[in-house]
């Protein structure tokens, strides 16, 4: 018998460092290679990361919530010398399928021969709970992160079991009330504490002694650690803001004919098992734009001898999505070769992979130009933050009946507001103005696509 060293792998991302999330076992348990053993958080993605020994847990050397740096020991192994994995076996071990729209392959894994079989893991059959509800356990953890009880969703699969849509469909009804409860503030409304007896630098700057040394109090305040995409989204939006001068034009347009055209594909045979949105219409917009105004879709490179412009001539495109893990912005690659329905699907595998945090690393990677549709939270418009690494960025308000002026008549129509922030550096104010009157021209009028 033997003792092993498993340490924190490079899953692919270049990153430095992960959170232990969750353990899957624990001392004591026989595990087979590639059986997972915990599940981690970086900076952009939720990853399973699977076992490279056949053997018994020793010891867990991390704790969940603990932030460890790639390479650093996080769980020992007892293994049998003669069935010992050992850096060459490590290496050639098959590593896990990733499921649809997620997962990686782990650096050191590789995707080679010499697998074994795994056992069945709990998620591949139903469990049913202590109060009757029927779920998978992915779709459990599904709930737990966007905050569903599941005893209030009414299940639609086969015997009474809850699905996926029914927790997604769950979650985007009650977020519409979320505001209807207002929380109450403290009990304690103010303190009064003793002056310090040497005068505290703020108070050069108009803050009261009480202000300035007075103890927090734990039932007022709670303090939130800066880990994982948090702390990426702050970097990366700190980097974006202070290095690329940021512009913002927007305009307001009559979106009624989006409309019309979303609703008869919803009612096309063809979108039956598509879910069709206006943001399929503002994505093809922007595709069709970015094809007219290329700069717009275009990068400012940093160089040895200055620095240059890369004109792309593709569309990575990507969608800012909120999911419980925090704001991602996976993409779309070649969004421009894709047909209608296909952009259709693509944006749909997109959204539910990163409601389900399985947004795999790739998926963020190499993004080219990127919408956020703040129109889902109710906001007309926005100054978006320009993505890291790209020269512009598109947001989408809410579309909602206003009166509008069409023939000299005031009538009802649906209006929204599309605003584009740009780095000035890479495109100038006429350039990024043309390319949001495309769009907004689309939206218009999306008989425009048809070419």
């Amino acid at each position: 018998m033997s003792t092993q060293n498993f340490n924190l792998p490079d899953v692919g991302e270049g990153l430095t460092e992960a959170e232990i999330v969750a353990w899957k076992v624990a001392p004591g348990d026989t595990v087979a290679i590639n059986d997972v053993i915990c599940e981690i958080e970086t900076a952009k993605s939720l990853v399973e990361l699977p076992s490279p020994h056949a053997g018994v847990v020793g010891e867990l050397l991390a704790a969940e919530g603990a932030t460890v740096e790639v390479g650093s020991p996080i769980i020992t192994f007892v293994t049998d010398a003669r069935d010992d994995a050992g850096p060459g076996k490590i290496a050639t071990a098959e590593a896990p399928a990733p499921e649809e729209g997620g997962g990686s392959v782990l650096v050191g894994y590789g995707t080679g021969g010499g697998a074994t079989s795994r056992r069945k893991r709990p998620a591949e059959r139903p469990v049913r709970s202590s109060v009757g509800v029927i779920a998978k356990p992915p779709i459990r953890k599904l709930a737990r992160d966007l905050g569903v009880d599941l005893t209030t969703v009414t299940p639609t699969g086969a015997d009474g079991e809850v699905t996926r849509d029914d927790v997604v469909t769950h979650a985007s009804q009650a977020s519409v009330f979320r505001n209807i409860e207002t929380p109450e503030w403290g009990a304690v409304r103010e303190e009064t504490v003793p002056a310090p007896q040497s005068t505290p630098a703020g108070l050069a700057r108009g803050v009261s002694a009480a202000q300035a040394s007075a103890p927090v109090s734990d039932d007022r305040t709670e303090s939130i650690p800066v880990k994982g995409v948090r702390k990426a989204t702050s970097s990366a939006m700190v980097q974006s803001a202070y290095s690329a001068p940021h512009v913002t034009v927007w305009k307001e347009i009559d979106a009624s004919r989006t409309m019309e055209l979303v609703k008869r594909l919803k009612a096309s045979p063809d979108y039956a098992d598509i879910r069709v949105s206006p943001l399929l219409i503002m994505a093809r917009a922007v595709i069709w734009a970015a094809r007219r105004t290329p700069m717009v879709n275009a990068a400012w490179i940093e160089t040895e001898g200055g620095a240059e412009i890369s004109v792309r001539h593709y569309v990575n495109l990507g969608i800012a999505a909120a999911t419980p893990r925090g704001l991602l912005v996976p993409n779309i690659k070649d969004a421009q070769d894709l047909s209608m329905k296909d952009l259709a699907r693509a944006l749909n595998r997109l959204t539910l992979t990163a409601r389900e945090g399985k947004t795999s690393p790739a998926d963020q990677q190499g993004g080219t130009i990127t919408i956020t549709n703040i129109g889902v939270f109710g906001m007309d418009a926005g100054t978006p933050i320009i993505n890291p690494g790209e020269a512009g960025i598109v947001a989408m308000g809410t579309i909602s009946q206003k009166p509008w002026v069409v023939d000299g008549e005031v009538r009802p129509r649906w209006v929204t507001t599309v605003a584009g922030s740009f780095d000035h550096r890479v495109i100038d104010g006429d350039g990024m103005s043309r390319f949001i009157a495309d769009v907004a021209s689309v939206l218009e009028e999306p008989a425009l696509l048809v070419e």
